[in-house]
């Protein structure tokens, strides 16, 4: 069966970057910025995104067009006979199947919040009470089992309607739809009165809190914002990369897709801090920011439903365009390894996902008792954890030696198809680096992540 192409390269373009922006470019990257030295840390970001993201998110895209093939087959079909580097594919299977089992949960709570600001019906709520909202909506496992259930089936829907008619139409309107949102939400945020102050506390380098959290830690917090916001490592870039032409050199793709991420990170930036410091709010970190702290700026501003309604269609559509992107990718591998029928592949991880979803929604309830990570952890924090922390990050050596090592496909291999097509080049002097510096300073981030924890 012939493989399925994207229809447009603007297609490809904002469905890879639909599955690299998500949640945590609004509830990580604004506060990690403003509490590590502001635009000083935005810098750092980009520079350890353009020599660590975008290397490693072009090596997942070559071998992902290279192959023609998800994940599942692709280093069986590039591999050197009698090698193992297909073994990776297993984790990164697991490691699909692990996100969605916790991101479906988020989602669903992002539509609850959505149909909840559109009604009006928590306008005027009080400080404690709207803290009292999210603590009803995860104590309650009927509400969250609900709307994670919408969110599964209506993703798997998307993607039964196959690549062209389902994913590629769906998503370019949602994204074109949030980025006209955020644009919008930002422009009213920096002329709230006294949101002038909140620009300057994201915008302007702040050496007081550098010299207080220190040097060498703003830089690591740059280097893991910069790594895991591309979501590499796993075949979620590599599935789009199976499914484009060559007429674009992946380098080229590659700064384009890292580059909206870039911007809708930097934006909700723009929409978070002014309304903060107009409202004398503490911009929160997590879960706490999006449902508790923002519901109360909303409830403060003039016509406050309305824009907490823009608000959280905006974060609906971030959400829901990964958990599409996703479900491409593990429907593609089940396609690929059982030769299921895109309908067959849909209905089957409906059940699978929704069966995997339900630890993570009783975590906060029935099973709250649970912490496995320390004090005020749960299996959402254990689940996040093995995904960002060690499948995405091993994820990204194995495609770096796969890519430039003469055991795996080979750097000759990697070079001819990253640079074929018009665009940007990879350069060939950066060989040494992406060969032995590279794999390296991942695997710090690996030692990092595991001792942070």
């Amino acid at each position: 069966m012939e493989r399925e192409k994207f229809k447009s390269r603007l297609g490809f373009i904002l469905i890879s970057a639909g599955c690299a922006i998500g949640i945590g470019n609004v509830w990580r990257f604004p506060y990690v910025v403003g509490n590590n030295g502001g635009c000083l840390f935005v810098l750092l970001y980009l520079l350890f995104l353009v020599i660590l993201g975008l290397p490693i998110m072009t090596m997942e895209l070559a071998v992902g067009r290279a192959s023609r093939a998800s994940v599942a087959r692709s280093f069986h079909v590039l591999e050197k006979p009698g090698s193992k580097w297909h073994l990776h594919s297993w984790l990164a299977i697991a490691a699909n199947y692990m996100l969605m089992f916790f991101y479906t949960v988020i989602a669903g709570w992002m539509l609850y919040y959505f149909v909840g600001m559109l009604s009006g019906k928590w306008n005027h709520t009080t400080t404690e009470e709207v803290k009292q909202i999210f603590a009803d909506l995860t104590g309650n496992p009927w509400t969250m089992t609900i709307s994670t259930f919408i969110v599964i089936v209506a993703g798997f829907a998307v993607c039964s309607m196959g690549l062209q008619k389902g994913v590629e139409k769906i998503t370019k309107f949602m994204m074109i739809s949030l980025l006209l949102i955020m644009v919008i939400l930002a422009i009213n945020s920096i002329f709230l009165k006294n949101g002038n102050e909140g620009l300057k506390f994201y915008l302007i380098p702040n050496w007081t809190a550098v010299k207080k959290i220190g040097a060498g830690t703003v830089i690591v917090q740059a280097m893991n914002q910069a790594f895991f916001t591309l979501s590499i490592g796993i075949g979620s870039m590599a599935i789009f990369g199976s499914y484009i032409d060559k007429k674009a050199s992946l380098l080229k793709e590659a700064v384009t897709i890292a580059s909206l991420d870039t911007f809708v990170a930097i934006v909700a930036g723009l929409i978070i801090f002014p309304a903060c410091f107009a409202y004398g709010v503490q911009p929160d970190q997590g879960p706490s920011l999006i449902f508790i702290t923002l519901p109360n700026i909303f409830n403060a501003m003039p016509n406050g439903h309305v824009w907490g309604a823009f608000f959280f269609l905006f974060m609906t559509f971030a959400a829901f365009s990964t958990v599409i992107a996703v479900f491409e990718n593990i429907m593609s591998m089940c396609m690929d390894l059982r030769g299921w029928t895109r309908k067959k592949a849909a209905l089957i991880n409906i059940l699978l996902v929704f069966i995997g979803a339900l630890p993570c929604i009783l975590g906060f309830n029935v099973f709250s008792g649970f912490e496995p990570l320390g004090a005020g952890s749960n299996i959402l924090d254990l689940e996040d954890f093995f995904v960002s922390n060690l499948a995405l990050p091993i994820g990204s050596i194995v495609y770096t030696l796969f890519c430039m090592s003469r055991y795996g496909w080979g750097s000759e291999n990697y070079y001819a198809e990253v640079n074929e097509g018009k665009g940007l080049k990879m350069p060939r002097f950066l060989k040494p680096y992406l060969t032995y510096v590279l794999p390296l300073v991942v695997l710090v981030l690996i030692v990092y992540g595991i001792a942070t924890k």
